[in-house]
């Protein structure tokens, strides 16, 4: 069988040796983590939204939260160890990405440095939906292998501390 169907990010993790599965969903399914996990039978929390911030500095970092999560900006401040940090514009996006909002892969393009955070509320999940880059194609991936695949620093970004 052929394995014209695989993308970038499937290659990699199959270099990596890193367990995964491919689950297509219907391209017309509207933008969005709570529509794909409708589409595949997850729950929204299981699906990860994959954010690209940039500090006052110009670094721009990869943030992965769940799709029923937002990122604390205090929180974010805190990970990036800047208090000037916003979400990056989607030319922005695609120019450090190469892909466009919507499906990009959290791991596999990064150059050389840059940072990943993933949200440590994702680390409950047993599994997790990630965009393979593609509109309509996920990988399904454990949260321990997505750190593994990210080399990313997991970090309480979605929950206030207690008072």
């Amino acid at each position: 069988m052929s394995e014209d169907w695989k993308l970038p990010a499937h290659r990699l993790l199959e270099r990596m040796g890193i367990p995964w599965e491919r689950r297509v969903f219907p391209a017309l399914t509207p933008k969005g983590a709570a529509s794909v996990a409708a589409a595949l039978g997850f729950r929204a929390s299981q699906m990860v939204k994959t954010l690209i911030f940039q500090s006052g500095t110009g670094e721009r970092a990869l943030v992965a939260v769940g799709g029923d999560r937002n990122a604390i900006s205090g929180r974010l401040k805190k990970a990036f160890g800047n208090r000037n940090i916003r979400l990056a514009a989607p030319d922005a996006v695609f120019k450090f990405t190469g892909y466009r909002i919507g499906s990009i892969p959290p791991f596999g393009w990064q150059p050389e440095g840059a940072r990943t955070f993933i949200d440590e509320a994702l680390m409950e999940e047993p599994l997790l939906g990630v965009g393979a880059g593609v509109w309509g194609e996920e990988i399904l991936i454990t949260p321990t292998n997505l750190v593994r695949a990210t080399g990313g620093i997991v970090f309480n970004l979605t929950r206030r501390p207690p008072p």
